[in-house]
């Protein structure tokens, strides 16, 4: 039997999910079956509208082989798993005389863990030990959300938490779910057999597709003990997240909080003295932790230097006790033991690697208002560690709508541990970039415009002539408005300022959920919906209701942001540019993927808004805007006060 040929079976997928075949998806899919059969590296750039996903799920299920996805977002794990895969398998079928199989994996703690909630979590000393469902007042929202769990829990057929809808609270889903630290493992646990995380591990052993998010890859690549299944290709979809998300993975924290639930948890389970050793490490840790002020620690303080010797050595101990005592006089004494145990541990591994000092990491002092200071160790580079973690013994294809930084892909493969493209070497691995545009006439559907006169934003106090600005803009369109602030601050303020001069309603970010907001936006073209960071990358409302995007200032990192700062040194000492390689580049990845909320479908019409004359005047302003889409580009204020009213008037006459 001959094989079927990858045009047709773009085509029968691409038919079944009522799409229509592109040029741009076509070379897509033809670069991922290209890459799987060398067994090479791929990075594809595939703009909004290319249909990328079936462009790498097509080659990957006529591969045969297990093939891993990981997403960034929820959203896109959901599309994947709920409808693109099962209508792409339906429509393979005939043609590969197979079926192939699919599992969605992620990190335990997203699992309901049926021990926690039969048994109860172990609770602090000053708690007791009790039910927290009988803690809990059943009128209150935690009571609330606690027995609606319990009844879930009989219905479930996954315990995934994405699964439970309306959502309930961070605090309510700790109660009944577990780390892999915490897990007592199923061979141990009463309730192993049914366990939810180890049946959706059990299916993904079993799928020749597993989807998981970055966050599972990041860890199952540190972490060593591997909890994906062996496979011969990954696919890292939304790749331009990949660096934060493994950097996130690969952070450690101390808090005065979390050292002291450690002693708490730990003090029943060894003797007194090796206790009291914990307890006061504890308390010359807080008392160093008081006077803490935020920034970067270069080298570590001899008071805090010593404060974590104690902590690390104490905890150290405490982690040898434990594992050689047994008191059954301790109700559900494995879990009360590997709870202890996986806090302690957590202390003992963040202590003993600052203390250890590492060349390689970044150390600094958080302070937030309401939980006091926190101690963070980070990796300055998470280059090295993907290199040789990520490109191993498997072909790694990675795509995104955002992978050419000022022109080219050097800059994200840099920051992957890749070699600037072509470049040969041992311990090198080869890689090839493929920009297969986008079907969008980006020139016809939208304009660039940047506000050249205003005044250069400084770090502090308000803009009014930013203000102005907006407003006429805002009034031009019609509403219709997304505004992407580079802070909550800045967010915050125009929302006040402009709800007392605008009759256009103005929905913030923190004022409803995320999916709340978006769907309100969406539903009324004279709304305008602000807000930070996960409105540049979360919203996608095609048609008539965003006609403006409106960004008040490049997004460069603070200027007192340790981690950022620090890699911008790191480049300079090595004779490169910081500035271009860190904070530019940071600015040109989220400028356009915030540009990229403007032209979501063929239809769509309308203006990218820059409120910072930077990106017209200085000269890093040609290397961010090569990172955006090709809009016409214009510094005329009348000009695209009269395009934006246009694109309203026909909206209006159009009904919408």
């Amino acid at each position: 039997m001959t094989k079927p040929s990858l045009p047709d079976l773009l085509h029968a997928a691409v038919s079944a999910v009522g799409g229509t075949e592109r040029p741009g998806q076509v070379a897509m899919a033809e670069a991922v079956a290209e890459a799987i059969d060398d067994n090479s590296h791929r990075l594809i750039q595939a703009g909004t509208g290319t249909g990328k996903s079936l462009g790498y799920l097509v080659p990957a299920l006529a591969h045969g082989e297990r093939v891993v996805v990981a997403t960034a977002t929820l959203a896109l794990q959901r599309q994947l798993v709920e409808r693109d895969l099962p209508r792409t398998v339906d429509a393979l079928h005939p043609q590969l005389r197979r079926r192939p199989q699919f599992a969605m994996l992620k990190g335990r703690s997203n699992y309901l863990c049926l021990h926690r909630l039969h048994e109860g979590a172990p609770q602090d000393e000053e708690d007791g030990l009790f039910d927290q469902f009988e803690a809990a007042a059943p009128t209150s929202k935690l009571g609330q959300d606690l027995l609606r769990l319990r009844d879930w829990a009989d219905e479930t057929e996954t315990g995934d938490r994405d699964d439970l809808t309306p959502g309930v609270s961070d605090k309510a889903w700790s109660q009944i779910s577990v780390s892999s630290r915490e897990c007592l493992g199923a061979t141990k646990c009463a309730y192993g057999a049914e366990c939810f995380a180890e049946a959706a591990r059990e299916r993904a052993k079993l799928a020749d597709v597993v989807v998981t998010n970055h966050a599972l890859l990041a860890i199952d690549a540190i972490e060593g003990a591997p909890v994906l299944p062996q496979h011969e290709v990954l696919i890292v979809d939304e790749a331009h997240e990949l660096v934060s998300r493994v950097t996130g993975v690969a952070t450690g924290e101390l808090t005065p909080g979390q050292v002291n639930r450690a002693v708490k948890r730990s003090a029943k389970l060894v003797d007194e003295k090796i206790a009291d050793a914990l307890q006061t490490a504890s308390e010359s840790f807080e008392r160093v932790m008081e006077l803490a002020l935020p920034g970067r620690l270069e080298q570590t303080p001899e008071d805090l230097g010593y404060a974590l010797m104690s902590l690390r050595d104490a905890a150290r101990n405490v982690i040898s006790a434990i594992g050689a005592t047994r008191d059954k006089s301790v109700h559900d004494e494995d879990a009360v033991r590997k709870q202890a145990l996986a806090a302690v541990e957590s202390i003992h591994a963040v202590a003993e690697r600052i203390t250890n000092g590492s060349e390689y990491d970044v150390v600094w002092y958080e302070r937030h208002d309401r939980f006091g200071a926190t101690l963070r160790v980070a990796p300055l580079s998470v280059s090295g560690l993907l290199r040789e973690k990520l490109f191993e013994d498997r072909s790694v294809v990675l795509t995104s709508a955002t992978l050419k930084i000022g022109g080219d892909f050097n800059g994200v493969a840099a920051s992957l541990g890749l070699s600037p493209e072509g470049v040969e070497g041992d311990d090198v691995p080869l890689w090839k970039g493929l920009d297969v545009g986008s079907p969008f006439d980006y020139p016809k559907q939208g304009i660039l415009y940047v506000a050249k006169h205003l005044a250069t934003p400084g770090r502090e106090g308000t803009r009014g002539d930013m203000m102005d600005e907006l407003a006429e803009l805002i009034e031009a369109a019609g509403g219709r408005t997304l505004g992407l602030f580079s802070s909550m601050r800045g967010a915050k303020a125009a929302a006040e300022e402009l709800r007392g001069r605008l009759d256009n309603p103005i929905l913030l970010q923190g004022e409803e959920t995320l999916g709340e907001l978006i769907k309100n936006f969406a539903a009324d073209p004279k709304t305008c919906l602000f807000g930070t960071l996960s409105l540049w990358q979360g919203v996608d409302v095609p048609g008539p209701s965003c006609q403006l995007v409106v960004m008040d200032r490049i997004p460069f990192p603070r200027p007192d942001d340790p981690l950022m700062s620090a890699r911008q040194k790191s480049v300079e000492e090595h004779g490169g540019n910081g500035f271009m390689a860190v904070a530019a580049t940071h600015a040109a990845l989220l400028m356009a993927q915030g540009a990229g909320r403007l032209v979501r479908a063929s239809g769509d019409r309308g203006v990218v808004a820059v409120l910072d004359p930077r990106l017209a005047t200085a000269r890093y302003g040609s290397f961010l805007r090569a990172t955006l889409p090709d809009f016409w580009y214009t510094t005329d204020r009348n000009q695209v006060r009269r395009s934006l009213a246009a694109i309203d008037a026909t909206a209006r006459a159009d009904g919408r």
